[in-house]
């Protein structure tokens, strides 16, 4: 089989469309079908990796799916290293919050920075400043708990209005 530029474009860009073992199938099978040293051409000529390749054929000969570990990379939650920092970051910021004054929204308000509740789980709780995470994630972690900074503000009483009413006029 003959691979023309047009050709090698069209494959490549429905490889990269392509993901896990969906990718792998279509890999090995064009591969089967560019016939004896396809696997090298298919590393030269269109940049596939010949592990993948063959890790596709045999999933193709043998008819099962290997599973695909993407959940297993990367890095984990600051509570998968912490299993107790979302509950005492509420015990601290509990303290200095309320609800939405007008009762609009179940939001609640706090005048505590991130920076500040960083600095109390150190003090209060024991943790130690290399185990903690950054203002910036725990910034987050109060935003995904449902707390918002906002400058705590106490509700004001509706002035008495002044209008002359039709009773009092006559």
């Amino acid at each position: 089989m003959e691979l023309t530029d047009d050709l090698k474009a069209l494959l490549i860009e429905t490889a990269t469309m392509l993901q896990g073992s969906n990718r792998r199938r279509f890999l090995a099978q064009t591969v089967q079908a560019l016939g004896r040293g396809g696997q090298s051409r298919a590393e030269q000529e269109l940049g596939w990796n010949r592990a993948t390749i063959r890790k596709g054929t045999l999933e193709l000969t043998h008819g099962m799916t290997c599973l695909d570990g993407f959940q297993l990379r990367g890095r984990k939650a600051a509570e998968a290293r912490l299993p107790h920092l979302l509950e005492d970051i509420r015990a601290i910021v509990d303290r200095q919050s309320q609800t939405d004054p007008q009762f609009r929204t179940n939001r609640l308000y706090t005048r505590i920075t991130a920076a500040e509740v960083r600095r109390q789980l150190i003090a209060e709780k024991g943790y130690t400043d290399a185990a903690l995470p950054t203002e910036r994630t725990i910034l987050t972690k109060l935003n995904d708990l449902g707390y918002h900074l906002t400058k705590v503000a106490k509700v004001k009483p509706q002035k008495k209005s002044l209008k002359p009413t039709t009773s009092l006029s006559g």
